[in-house]
C-alpha cells in the first residue's frame, strides 16, 4: 500500500475555509479507484496544523489521484491559504494489507 502523509499549516484566518475545501476533496477522494483511506486530522494544540493520510493501493493509484479535477480544483483553491508550502512524506503500509 502506498501512503502519504501530508502536513499542512493553514494561515489561521483561513482554517474554516480550508476544512470546507478538504472536505469535499476528501469526500471525492475515497471514492477513487485504488482509494484505501483518505483521513484529514486537525492538531488540537494547533488548528491551523493538519496532516491528510492518504493511503492508496499502489503508487500509481496515488499519482492518478494528482490528476483528478478534484484536486487541482482543492489545490488550486487553498495555494494562497498555505502558511508554508504541504510536505507530503513517504511511506509503505505494511498493515493492513492491501
Amino acid at each position: 500500500m502506498h501512503v502519504t502523509l501530508v502536513h499542512v499549516q493553514v494561515k489561521p484566518d483561513r482554517i474554516d475555509d480550508f476544512i470546507a475545501a478538504i472536505r469535499l476533496n476528501h469526500e471525492a477522494s475515497i471514492r477513487e479507484p485504488g482509494n484505501r483511506r483518505f483521513d484529514v486530522l486537525q492538531s488540537p494544540e494547533d488548528p491551523a496544523q493538519f496532516i491528510l493520510y492518504e493511503a492508496y493501493a499502489a503508487a500509481e493509484d496515488a499519482a492518478a489521484h494528482k490528476e483528478t479535477a478534484h484536486y487541482l480544483a482543492w489545490r488550486d483553491m487553498v495555494a494562497d491559504w498555505m502558511a508554508e508550502p504541504r510536505q507530503g512524506v513517504r511511506y509503505h503500509g505494511l498493515f493492513p494489507k492491501g
